[in-house]
């Protein structure tokens, strides 16, 4: 009988965790910015919030399934570059290293 190598998603899930948390934070400033007189900033911040829900339930499914993890963390990725350019750009590092290990790592 051969063995099979199971993969553990530890790392895919951390990156996914701290990549979601740090756009939260992010988005949460811009809401925060916007209070200071810029308008659209607020929409920016709402839409870097809602991809980093997306990032952390991607986390969550990665456990059940690591191709719609992999996916959602991409698609967490292009909107959290899209909500807030220039203050989201760790929390987009982060979705995109867990979305590519997830969908390439066997």
């Amino acid at each position: 009988m051969k063995r099979r190598k199971t993969t553990t998603r530890t790392v895919e899930m951390f990156l996914g965790i701290v990549g979601s948390v740090i756009g939260i934070f992010s988005g949460s400033f811009l809401i925060f910015i916007k209070s200071l007189g810029q308008a659209h900033m607020s929409f920016l911040g709402f839409v870097a919030i809602l991809a980093s829900v997306l990032g952390l339930f991607s986390s969550y499914y990665l456990t059940k399934n690591e191709e719609l993890a992999g996916i959602g963390f991409l698609i967490a990725t292009m909107f959290v570059i899209v909500g807030a350019d220039h203050i989201n750009v760790i929390s987009a590092l982060f979705l995109l290293v867990a979305g590519i290990l997830t969908l390439f790592r066997k």
